[in-house]
């Protein structure tokens, strides 16, 4: 039976790009995106999905006076639509208790830094203030816990000399768009899954991306 993605988007909507592609050419096996929800009108993301043919829903969480309430309705939204899946891509909204626990064990998001480092955000600014080597992108498990989910798959980007917040989040972003079709296609498989433990894997993969794009620790060589 194919699953159903339910993404919810803030903004320019290109990590929903790349599930897409995934999903088209079977990297994410049996799987398509049921809809795309953006709590922002102008969303360009919400462009992306109509061109693709995907199902649009706004739901501008200005129009409701409490998180919860707007929470409530965007639960409805989703659960319209059957999700197996509910896709953080970029969605700028602190989500309930109450809504995290609707969808535990099938609500990821991707966060813009090594986790644990720098939960929250501005973290490529966090990052280079702090003077970090190696920076990064983290695919996990949604819990209550700001950013503190289990960690399905992580991507590692070195700082390099002279890098600033727009060229350190563009290859940050880059390695976005390869683990978290990754991490999609290991859950809807079943390989992994969300466990009161954390993370539990059917078969660990034998490496994984952070080691494969950084698989020395040293601090990364001048050119």
């Amino acid at each position: 039976m194919t699953k159903k993605l339910v993404v919810l988007v803030s903004g320019q909507g290109s990590n929903l790009e790349a599930i897409r592609a995934a999903c088209d050419t079977g990297q994410i096996p049996d799987t398509r995106i049921a809809a795309v929800i953006s709590n922002r009108p102008t969303a360009p993301a919400l462009g992306r999905a109509i061109e693709a043919g995907i199902p649009a829903v706004t739901l501008d969480h200005r129009a409701h006076a409490r998180r919860a309430d707007f929470d409530m309705a965007l639960q409805k939204q989703i659960d319209h639509y059957a999700a197996d899946v509910v896709v953080l891509a970029g969605f700028m909204r602190q989500l309930t208790p109450a809504f995290v626990q609707h969808y535990a064990g099938r609500i990821l998001n991707i966060h813009p830094s090594l986790l644990p480092a720098f939960p929250g955000l501005h973290t490529h600014a966090r990052a280079l203030a702090q003077g970090v080597f190696w920076h990064g992108a983290s695919v996990h498990f949604v819990t209550e816990g700001l950013d503190g989910g289990p960690i399905i798959i992580q991507a590692a980007v070195a700082v390099l000399p002279g890098d600033d917040e727009k060229s350190l989040a563009a290859r940050v972003l880059a390695a976005e768009h390869r683990i978290y079709p990754q991490a999609l296609a290991w859950l809807v498989s079943g390989r992994v899954r969300y466990t009161a433990e954390g993370t539990h894997w059917r078969e660990k993969p034998q490496t994984n991306v952070r080691e494969a794009i950084a698989p020395s620790l040293e601090p990364p060589r001048e050119p």
